[in-house]
């Protein structure tokens, strides 16, 4: 019998689905997490989307013990398969140190002056230019502070409900956010008058396209709301008006 007609053949004690999340970003914490529900010597059948999965999983499950058995379908749609060794390190305990080592994560960035009304940021192996704080011109030469302020925060969202949906096996076929915000005073950022320079309101429409069950889409997309770390700081200072169109 093919490795492949033997993997087609297995029975796994639990499954769960990885979405498009890389082994960096949060994988191996949630497979830590659901080996908790396999017994010794039993299957967890992970599926994932994202095509890194297929180089990065065999080497970690050899440094922690337990046993991959390979995976079915192609890296881009897979289903992979890990048997839980006994000799492995306790999952529990390794659960336990990386649920506390996410706790204790610092995103770190440094920042310089680099040109006229230019800053450049610079972050692990990234490094991007951003323009000053506000901007009345329809055409700069970079995006202003603002810009990725509100861009990060629409990007979170577009991106987790992507990795989210796909982890409830929802199809989405496009997601698009629109953002508009408003300054409360763009005069006392200028100097030019006294009064608060923040951001008053923010207005987000969503449009997203599926033929999946509304209902289960808009629960998805709440979800994501919800766990954005960036949105739920803004809402704990800033007015936000939020439009969903599921179409």
């Amino acid at each position: 019998m093919s490795e492949e007609n033997k993997l087609e053949t297995i029975n796994p004690d639990h499954v769960f689905d990885g979405g498009d999340l890389d082994c960096g970003s949060g994988l191996i914490l949630l497979i830590r997490e659901n080996m908790q529900k396999v017994p010794v010597g039993g299957i967890l059948e992970m599926r994932s989307l994202e095509p890194t999965v297929c180089d990065d999983l065999p080497p970690w499950c050899r440094m922690v013990g337990h046993d991959y058995l390979g995976l079915l379908g192609t890296p881009d749609q897979a289903r992979y398969f890990i048997r839980k060794n006994e000799k492995a390190q306790s999952d529990a305990k390794a659960l336990k140190e990386d649920k506390q080592k996410a706790k204790e994560y610092e995103w770190r960035l440094r920042t310089r002056s680099t040109g006229h009304l230019k800053s450049t940021v610079y972050c692990r192996n990234f490094s991007f230019d951003v323009g000053q704080a506000a901007s009345f011109e329809e055409k700069d030469k970079y995006p202003s502070a603002i810009e990725y302020f509100i861009g990060a925060l629409s990007a979170s969202l577009s991106t987790a409900f992507s990795t989210e949906s796909a982890k409830a096996g929802l199809d989405i076929d496009d997601i698009e956010i629109t953002i508009r915000c408003k300054l409360e005073n763009i005069l006392a950022h200028m100097g030019m008058e006294e009064g608060f320079p923040g951001i008053s309101k923010i207005d987000i429409k969503c449009f997203i396209t599926s033929m999946d069950d509304p209902q289960k889409v808009k629960a998805v997309w709440e979800q994501t709301v919800n766990r954005s770390p960036i949105y739920a700081t803004l809402a704990k200072s800033t007015e936000i008006n939020m439009k969903v169109n599921i179409v």
